[in-house]
């Protein structure tokens, strides 16, 4: 039998298992029935390819073979720009309309330790800073990571150990999406060059930079609360040491992150260097009576 080395402490039950049918997520459907977490298995239907309603059966009887509850809801996302991450930000919203009306704690989703690898990977060649290089979090707001120190093969087993029988993805070994790429082609050369596993090298250098990330997080919030979170003041920034003074821009800023020319132009706005500047999608900082103030235009 499999041992099973998924962080489930703090998780109280009932909880939401975020469920596409894969091995990835059935697994961990698994370890929240045998946790006694009252999962209830959802699955998000995008509509984008044939088959999703498969897969939703292919989940309603997963669940029903673990003795789970099950729930499909469908989203509608238009084909176009950045269409991978619409479709992530519509799921999640799904996701958390799914937790809220059935009463659950907590949102858990799959992703494991080649998954945090990828994604450090992948945000290393967007040239991110620390925060991105610290990967996934293990826990943010409602959302939790239970299997971010298993591997892949571990889920895998687990599934087949229980008899169940995962959907395959194709388009998971569609090479010319760079996780994809990396994940196939990228990671095998490194581990093979290096003779080591290089996936639970970034995987374990992620947890590390995550916990320093976040105390610097914790920092620029300081700072921010002290510069003021609306409208800070310019000079408290221009007198901050820039690393913190950047994060601090990062958390005012918000979502999308920006990036580090961005920031970088905020600063001279701050510090006095130029009386506004436009930042990406179409927003825009300017500096009137000491402070600070953000416009989307």
């Amino acid at each position: 039998m499999l041992t099973v080395e998924a962080d489930v402490a703090g998780l109280v039950a009932p909880v939401v298992v975020a469920c596409s049918g894969g091995a990835d997520s059935l697994g961990l459907l698994v370890i929240a029935v045998e946790a006694d977490l009252d999962p209830v298995a959802v699955h998000v239907d995008h509509g984008t390819r044939l088959g999703g309603d498969d897969e939703a059966a292919l989940v309603a009887k997963s669940a029903d073979v673990l003795g789970a509850r099950s729930h499909c809801i469908r989203v509608n996302v238009e084909q176009g720009p950045n269409f991978e991450e619409r479709a992530r930000d519509a799921r999640y919203a799904a996701l958390e309309d799914s937790r809220a009306e059935l009463g659950c704690t907590a949102i858990l989703v799959a992703h494991t330790a080649d998954d945090q690898a990828e994604t450090v990977l992948l945000n290393l060649l967007r040239g991110a800073a620390t925060s991105g290089l610290a990967g996934m979090p293990a826990r943010r707001g409602f959302v939790a990571r239970p299997a971010l120190r298993m591997r892949r093969a571990e889920l895998r087993e687990l599934v087949i150990e229980r008899g169940l029988v995962p959907f395959e993805d194709p388009s998971n070994e569609d090479r010319s999406f760079r996780r994809n790429w990396i994940r196939h082609e990228v990671l095998p050369m490194l581990s093979a060059g290096v003779e080591r596993d290089v996936a639970a090298l970034l995987s374990r250098q992620a947890t590390v930079l995550r916990s320093e990330s976040d105390l610097l997080d914790e920092l620029a919030q300081v700072l921010l609360d002290e510069a003021g979170v609306s409208t800070p003041s310019a000079r408290v920034l221009a007198n901050a040491h820039p690393a913190l003074a950047g994060r601090a821009i990062r958390l005012w800023l918000g979502k999308p992150p920006p990036s580090l020319a961005d920031v970088e132009r905020v600063l001279a706005v701050a510090r006095g260097e130029c009386r506004a500047t436009e930042i990406s999608r179409g927003h825009r900082v300017s500096r009137k009576d000491g402070l600070l103030r953000h416009q989307v235009t």
